[in-house]
């Protein structure tokens, strides 16, 4: 039987002319026997967008046609961005007039009506929707004439959805609801759907982060079957299974993580040896508890990631696994997969095993406690983790280690503060501030990171299938416009053949300087969404030839799929063909749909935050505050206050001159006074509105 790969592989030859359903079929032998499934593959392939049939019935591969497939990103403006599947493609314009029904995050097909010239991207026209986003869309109803609406919250959704006034369900105008969409847009039509869900009327208690739930199409249920089976997993093997393990658990390790954090991934050891150091990373062994194929494979790899809001956790694990045997809780014995690295004093791996384990963790540390040891020399926390000091003090010394060498190949640190939300029993934020990034988080992120790499480069050595986690080099357009503002700062990179040493280079410069975070926020802009993939195509962000992600099993699905891979090659010792082709075949989905549940991850859990923010700063309207301008625009200046919160000083309220935008400058000039505003100008502002259903702030200049 044909594949896929071969029809796609015949008609990329030179010499293909786009043929019909006969003339393909005979040319590439398809027998009596074979058509039907033949002409199944072929219509499944027109429908995903691999090939395309032209009017005439020809079938040939989109960029013969002129036609690029890709996921296309709406503006609230109007406008839609097309990044296209195939990496190496810029992005391409389209016009609203053009969009033909396409809503945001919808993969579709684009015709490109007009090249790129002079550093502009080319522009091009919707033809066809393949996979649509948003089958169920949150909104607020209105009673309208001569149809009721419901209006969606995402502004990127720029349609309303005409919706049935016959409803069981009883709805008032201005409720919340979740409305699945039973007819698309096209060029002249709204989308129809039906509520199937009533939220609740604005203002009730919870209503904004299951608005934002629901929203995202987040599982914030477990199924019955997966609780279920949950329960029966979670339980410890035997002594005769752990027997066939390598006993850790005398071994002196602790977890160290946030104080509101309750699954655990992963447990650091550390000692001194003649040469350097012996450093244990210890992650736990989630893919022992969660079988290939189960139901709590399939539900975990729908979810992909937990979601981390404000309030809550929607984990990708039932809490008896996430939370419970499969978190390295203290003083509880544990399922691991060990990564023992003999490291120099220069910070090269000279040796390592990787191997099952079952452990121990001796302490809960929290990143508070470790930095106040090492940095503060608490006196009570010293005394209190006596037996332990010492290693945080060889652990601190052995990051320093590690981050020079990262440093000293190319490695981008971009330093940016989290912020913290503090909400109460009823999920309203009491407190917004600035968290810092220091020795303890340094110490975690870089141990992850070695045995991230240690663990990429073992598989990429074996040739065997896996997902690695890769960050591919800017291309020449991004770096173009990057140019454009890092000139402003007197800046410039390369723009061809970019190295990572380039950008770090100029974060140096920029340290502790009034424009850190805003260039650094640039630069970032600049790169390409991080992404799974089963090709080790490096990353250049952290400057790895290899890298993969396999510390967090029980957060991120790709780390489940890498602990399945290592499983099989340490209890079979190879992976027979059969194995390798299935994982061969499956892994490009897997990681494609990764990617995806990531940044949708993201995505709302930025959403959250910025509710948050906005619900919060409600109560301080008409107070001063010291910011710094973190954006300039054509319509005013996004400014940052000290706690990490941003608003807009709208151009309108900068009422003592007409100021003009300079988009080389990126500034803002008074006409008349000369007065300019620049990113990284410290400016005194008071905060005049808050809409917190939309969570955008509004500032003016104060005197």
């Amino acid at each position: 039987m044909i594949t896929r790969d071969e029809i796609i592989a015949y008609m990329e030859q030179k010499s293909y002319r786009p043929l019909g359903y006969l003339e393909l079929k005979e040319a590439l032998n398809v027998s009596e026997k074979d058509e039907t499934a033949f002409a199944r593959l072929l219509g499944r392939m027109e429908k995903e967008g691999d090939i395309v049939q032209t009017r005439k019935g020809k079938y040939g591969l989109p960029r013969m046609m002129n036609l690029v497939r890709g996921v296309i990103s709406i503006s609230p403006r109007g406008f839609g961005i097309l990044r296209p599947d195939e990496h190496t493609e810029g992005e391409i314009f389209v016009y609203g007039r053009d969009l033909n029904g396409a809503m945001h995050h919808d993969r579709v097909m684009v015709r490109i009506n007009r090249t790129g010239a002079g550093g502009q991207r080319p522009e091009g026209e919707v033809i066809r929707a393949l996979e649509r986003a948003h089958r169920q869309v949150v909104g607020t109803f209105r009673k309208l004439r001569p149809l009721p609406q419901v209006i969606p919250d995402d502004p990127r959704l720029l349609y309303p959805v005409y919706v049935k006034p016959k409803t069981k369900m009883r709805v008032n105008d201005g409720d919340k609801v979740l409305v699945e969409i039973t007819v698309w847009p096209d060029k002249d039509r709204y989308p129809e759907g039906r509520i199937i869900e009533v939220l609740g009327g604005k203002g009730e208690p919870g209503l904004d982060v299951l608005c934002i739930i629901r929203k995202f199409q987040l599982r914030d249920e477990f199924p019955s079957q997966v609780v279920k089976e949950a329960r029966r997993v979670a339980v410890l093997p035997g002594e005769d299974e752990l027997a066939q393990r390598r006993d850790l658990r005398e071994w002196k390790m602790v977890t160290i993580d946030g104080e509101d954090a309750k699954d655990l991934d992963d447990a650091v050891s550390i000692e001194r040896t003649q040469g350097g150091y012996r450093l244990g990373v210890h992650i736990a062994d989630v893919s022992h508890y969660v079988s290939e194929g189960g139901v709590l494979d399939k539900e975990a790899f729908r979810r992909g990631t937990s979601v981390y809001l404000t309030d809550r956790v929607l984990p990708m694990l039932p809490p008896e696994l996430s939370n419970g045997i499969c978190s390295l809780n203290a003083g509880e014995d544990r399922l691991a997969v060990s990564v023992v690295m003999d490291i120099d004093e220069k910070g090269e791996v000279r040796n390592y095993e990787i191997f099952k384990s079952v452990i121990r963790v001796k302490e809960r540390m929290t990143y508070t406690d470790v930095n106040k040891i090492l940095l503060e020399n608490d006196p009570d926390l010293r005394m209190r983790y006596s037996e332990l000091v010492p290693d945080f003090e060889v652990m601190g010394e052995l990051c320093r280690i590690l981050r020079k060498r990262r440093m000293d190949k190319g490695a981008l640190d971009f330093d940016f503060p989290e912020t913290k939300i503090i909400v109460d029993e009823k999920g309203w934020p009491v407190a917004v501030a600035r968290m810092e990034r220091q020795l303890a988080e340094m110490i975690i992120e870089e141990f992850m990171i070695k045995a991230n790499e240690v663990v990429a480069e073992h598989l990429y050595s074996l040739k065997v299938p896996t997902l690695y986690r890769v960050h591919e080099r800017p291309d020449e357009d991004s770096i173009r416009e990057l140019n454009r503002v890092l000139g402003v700062f007197g800046h410039r990179v390369a723009e061809r053949e970019v190295q990572p040493k380039h950008f770090q280079e100029i974060l140096e410069k920029i340290k502790d300087r009034p424009e850190e975070r805003t260039v650094s926020t640039i630069i970032l802009r600049s790169m390409r969404h991080a992404r799974y993939a089963p090709q080790p195509l490096g990353h250049f962000g952290l400057a790895s030839a290899h890298y993969t992600h396999f510390t967090s099993p029980i957060r991120r699905y790709p780390d489940l799929v890498v602990h399945r891979v290592l499983t099989y090659l340490l209890e079979k010792g190879a992976i027979p063909a059969k194995k390798r082709t299935a994982w061969e075949m499956k892994m490009p989905l897997c990681g494609e749909h990764s990617t995806l549940r990531e940044i949708t991850a993201e995505e709302a859990e930025r959403e959250s935050a910025d509710l948050k923010k906005a619900q919060y700063m409600k109560q301080f309207v008409g107070e001063f505050f010291d910011a710094v301008v973190s954006s300039v625009t054509s319509f005013g200046l996004f400014v940052e206050l000290e706690n990490t919160v941003e608003g807009l000083v709208h151009v309108s309220s900068m009422a003592d001159d007409y100021y003009e935008f300079d988009d080389r400058s990126f500034s803002l000039t008074g006409r008349h006074t000369g007065k300019r505003f620049r990113i990284g100008d410290r400016v005194r502002v008071q905060l005049v509105n808050v809409n917190i259903d939309e969570a955008k702030i509004d500032f003016e200049l104060a005197g």
